[in-house]
């Protein structure tokens, strides 16, 4: 069993910020959190991160790609090499989502994902490391609104199909973890119902829903709300819609693209502030040309044009983003929130989201899952699963 220490400069938890501080890690798993410098180990037995900061790793519970490659492939493969770059910006664990597709492509990558999961667990078991953990699948879509599309391909926007879902759940071999609809459309509570009767997690999104729909379904069980404000009805004073539902029901989990291009800052600022930094999950969004420069890239076979860093379709909507995680903390913080509620928004609020154990905090029986940044919030390095994933 293999045991070793960690030393921080500064140690930041989703709670507090500690000073000089140390981790124990056994097998991958964190067994001690210190101040100071711990004793009975050799200094050789160490890693030496006095000076920086070490903090939760970041968990991105919905991107649709990273450097090239696209949820909707289908291929395992693809989903371990998204991981493997994603371990550059702080990510220890990753979410797959797709966006509408026809039926047989989401049974794909509900499979590949499966797959995927398995190939990251033996090269963990062999002391390998794999890139980010990947934590299963999200499939935005299909049943959307399709006045509220957003990016999203309308000719494989459908009706929702308790049959499809049924598959999709066996395809994916109890990784299905979340599902994006607008619980508006006719069959969306049953679908509700069955997703939370398997532990999918169900999101609202892509929606035209009004207040009182968006109410039901989270009576039903929906929550988490999509990239809240975007694609779904907006606020108006005399129609609160689906935004307002969503703030005001306190075990609801909102969704926030924080890249100052998809969401004004004052609008990040009153979203956060209204639900609270234990509500609020940080998520980028990302396409498959995140990490790559500007040009022309695909999303659910639409052409996605990107230019300073910014994806539209070619009439100009927005397609998604850019973003990357450490980015998107690094954005809060420049709004005036302390590093503990970041990591919160971050780390712990993604996985207690998805009611995933272990993961997103820095305590005793939580995986060594950890992101090192320097004084700017850069990362230094990624720790996954106890394993040095990434330097720079």
């Amino acid at each position: 069993m293999r045991e070793y220490v960690i030393l921080a400069g500064k140690l930041v938890t989703p709670h507090r910020v500690l000073g000089k501080s140390y981790l124990r890690v056994k097998d991958g798993v964190i067994v001690e959190v210190g101040e100071d410098t711990p004793t009975g180990l050799p200094l050789s037995n160490t890693l030496n991160y006095r000076g920086l900061t070490v903090a939760p790793g970041f968990i991105d519970t919905h991107i649709h790609g990273y450097g090239g490659v696209d949820s909707n492939t289908g291929n395992a493969e693809h989903f371990l090499r998204m991981g493997k770059g994603l371990v550059k910006h702080g990510v220890t664990a990753f979410l797959p989502s797709t966006v509408t597709a026809p039926h047989e492509e989401l049974l794909s990558a509900c499979r590949a994902v499966k797959d995927a999961v398995s190939e990251w667990r033996e090269g963990s078991a062999r002391k390998e490391v794999p890139g980010a953990r990947i934590l299963g699948i999200h499939l935005e879509g299909p049943y959307l609104n399709p006045a509220r599309k957003g990016v999203q391909n309308p000719a494989h926007i459908r009706g929702v199909s308790l049959k499809e879902i049924l598959e999709y759940l066996g395809a994916a071999g109890g990784l299905l973890k979340m599902v994006t609809l607008a619980p508006e459309v006719r069959g969306a509570l049953e679908a509700i119902s069955l997703l939370v009767s398997k532990g999918v997690v169900v999101s609202v999104g892509h929606t035209n829903a009004t207040y009182e729909e968006a109410l039901k379904a989270f009576a039903a069980g929906a929550s988490r709300a999509t990239h809240l404000f975007n694609a779904m009805r907006p606020i108006h004073h005399r129609d609160p819609g689906v935004v307002i539902a969503a703030l005001e029901s306190t075990d609801v989990f909102i969704e926030l693209i924080v890249d100052f291009t998809h969401l004004h800052p004052a609008t990040v600022k009153f979203a956060i502030n209204h639900a609270g930094t234990w509500r609020t999950v940080l998520i980028s969004d990302a396409i498959s040309a995140a990490g790559l420069p500007d040009g022309e890239y695909s999303l659910g076979g639409l052409k996605v044009i990107v230019k300073g860093g910014v994806a539209r379709l070619v009439g100009g909507a927005l397609a998604g983003s850019t973003l990357t995680l450490d980015a998107a903390v690094r954005n809060v913080v420049s709004l005036g929130y302390t590093l503990p509620e970041a990591a919160r928004m971050a780390s712990l609020n993604p996985a207690r989201s998805l009611r995933l154990a272990g993961l997103g905090d820095v305590r005793p029986g939580y995986r060594a899952d950890l992101a090192v940044l320097d004084d700017d919030l850069r990362v230094v390095a990624t720790i996954v699963d106890g394993e040095v994933a990434y330097e720079r």
